[in-house]
């Protein structure tokens, strides 16, 4: 089968959630089927891109969007009723584009990722499938209660905008995907038990774990230009580390990943560095004694927290990304609410060597079990072939 994948970014590198997603997707589906990747680029294209995406796809073709034309995507989107993280990536000399290149190599089906390109291909009589991933309504909604004054009116149109174009978008794709359950029971249609989950893997042969000097106490890893990220920062630095050091005084901290805010920037002192890019983010992981992931906005599954737990490292996260991930809490992960109950976790495991030991085997296994990108990645076999 010939399948045409749409995507708003190069899946490669697989710095980003969205991007790691469509690799391994791409590179499961690979096995059994033809894959055409059309994707747009914003930014300067990694050099590596083409020559890895080439192992996997028989054709590959990138769409340059430049700052000029996303202001005036935006500004469109604006007097159109799209939402804006939809207008950001649309217009009609694109559309024109991708139709051309489905009327060229003639899928049997089309894989659209995400809400954001769902508008190109929504009219299509081709065969389609359509992955929400998140429910990006939803990370909006959560964003409200901490925005300005200023952007609150914005956000809520955004909402409401979103609510409608995930609403709207399920009638339009034969068959619709996402990253799991929570995710699923929040998207705004009555049909929604007929989108079936799938959820992220782990590629374990690359996430395991690694023997080194623990540098840091406490990790945090991300992209850090993104929204739900930062605010963990400032939740982290602002508001659990200060309880940590009236008992830890020496405690240190990395927060690690690309493209850090000023706002993440600021957080340097001298228990907390902010390292940016790193070239193996494993060495991030391994240097710490704990991964620290206390999210508090965003959907979906936290890729991090499936990296440090097969890395073997003991986690501690939010009761928000703990529902979509399903661990056992107290016995593969920790789960804190308050600032006060991150900071008592913090402290038991520097303190208490065998329960940190024990939550690191149990969440070990517990990725081992539940989060094969293989096994994930069979369903949307099974839907596209109508098995």
């Amino acid at each position: 089968m010939k399948l045409f994948f749409l995507l708003a970014r190069v899946p490669y590198p697989t710095e980003k959630g969205d991007k790691l997603r469509a690799f391994h997707q791409i590179t499961h589906l690979a096995k059994h089927h033809e894959i055409i990747i059309c994707a747009l680029n914003e930014g300067v294209l990694h050099e590596d891109a083409v020559p890895v995406l080439s192992k996997y796809a028989s054709a590959i073709h990138i769409i340059p969007i430049s700052k000029s034309t996303i202001i005036s995507n935006i500004a469109q989107a604006l007097f159109t009723g799209k939402p804006l993280q939809v207008g950001y990536y649309y217009n009609k000399s694109t559309k024109k584009i991708i139709h051309a290149l489905i009327k060229k190599y003639k899928p049997d089906h089309i894989f659209c990722q995400l809400i954001r390109m769902a508008e190109y291909v929504k009219e299509l009589p081709v065969p389609k499938t359509l992955d929400y991933q998140d429910v990006f309504s939803k990370g909006v909604e959560r964003r409200l209660a901490s925005s300005s004054l200023f952007l609150r009116p914005f956000l809520k149109l955004e909402y409401q905008r979103m609510l409608d174009s995930e609403r709207k978008a399920f009638d339009l794709f034969d068959n619709k995907i996402i990253i799991s359950y929570p995710d699923r029971d929040l998207i705004p249609h009555p049909e929604k038990e007929k989108i079936v989950v799938v959820a992220n893997g782990v590629d374990t042969s690359f996430f395991h774990p690694l023997e080194r000097d623990k540098e840091y106490d406490l990790v945090f890893t991300g992209n850090m230009s993104y929204p739900p990220n930062v605010h963990s920062c400032e939740f982290l630095v602002n508001k659990i580390i200060p309880r940590v050091l009236e008992k830890k005084p020496d405690l240190n901290v990395l927060i690690a990943g690309a493209n850090p805010t000023m706002r993440v920037m600021v957080l340097r002192s001298p228990q907390i560095e902010v390292s940016g890019w790193v070239p193996d983010i494993r060495e991030a992981y391994a240097r710490a004694k704990i991964f620290i992931a206390p999210m508090q906005l965003g959907t979906g599954l936290q890729n991090k927290l499936l990296e440090a737990m097969a890395m073997k490292i003991p986690c501690i996260t939010s009761p928000l990304a703990n529902e979509a991930l399903t661990a056992r809490v107290g016995e593969e992960i920790l789960v804190g609410e308050t600032p006060q109950d991150y900071a008592d976790h913090i402290i038991e495991l520097l303190d208490n060597e065998k329960l940190a030991a024990g939550i690191a085997e149990q969440g070990y296994q517990f990725v081992l079990k539940n989060y094969s990108w293989e096994a994930e990645t069979d369903k949307i076999e099974a839907l596209i072939s109508g098995k």
